[in-house]
């Protein structure tokens, strides 16, 4: 019994010297030391300061979906140079593939809609308004196949291609 009781308190203390300096070890050397890592201490680094300007205090978006289309205006000024040539460069890429190369309705993939995409230089897209063609550009129309293209086109290319599709006039 002596024996057991012996060997037990050997083997305690073998144990606590070894926490002991494995404690040591880890308080006073360099190497090791995993809670100085980043993945575990990610909130002592200074946190990023966020530039002024990135989060919109007034206008964008939610203010373009929420007023009616016969409410919204046009900010471009057409008589700018570049505005109906972006507008042009902007439809080629985004819209060319649906309504044409001759605005007709008749692109690439807009022939195998049924109903076909809309001819833009007809009566009916040319007496919209602007801001009613912004918001079918941007939101899609609902039981129609007009993509929405908040997400793809920039708010100001989406008026500059506006601007390009009611310069083309009436067919």
């Amino acid at each position: 019994m002596k024996k057991i009781i012996g060997l037990m308190i050997v083997v305690g203390v073998v144990l606590y010297v070894a926490y002991e300096a494995l404690i040591y070890y880890d308080n006073n050397f360099r190497y090791g030391r995993m809670r100085e890592t980043p993945a575990v201490r990610p909130h002592e680094d200074p946190l990023l300061k966020m530039e002024a300007g990135i989060v919109p205090v007034n206008g964008g978006e939610a203010i373009y979906r929420a007023t009616a289309g016969d409410k919204l205006i046009s900010p471009l000024d057409i008589s700018q140079p570049g505005v109906l040539t972006r507008g042009k460069a902007v439809y080629l890429t985004y819209c060319a593939q649906c309504h044409g190369y001759n605005y007709d309705g008749q692109g690439t993939v807009g022939q195998s809609f049924h109903p076909l995409p809309a001819d833009l230089r007809s009566p009916q897209v040319q007496s919209k308004l602007d801001g009613e063609l912004f918001k079918s550009v941007s939101y899609g129309i609902p039981g129609g196949r007009q993509p929405a293209l908040q997400t793809t086109i920039t708010v100001a290319d989406r008026w500059r291609v506006i601007a390009f599709v009611k310069s083309l006039g009436n067919r």
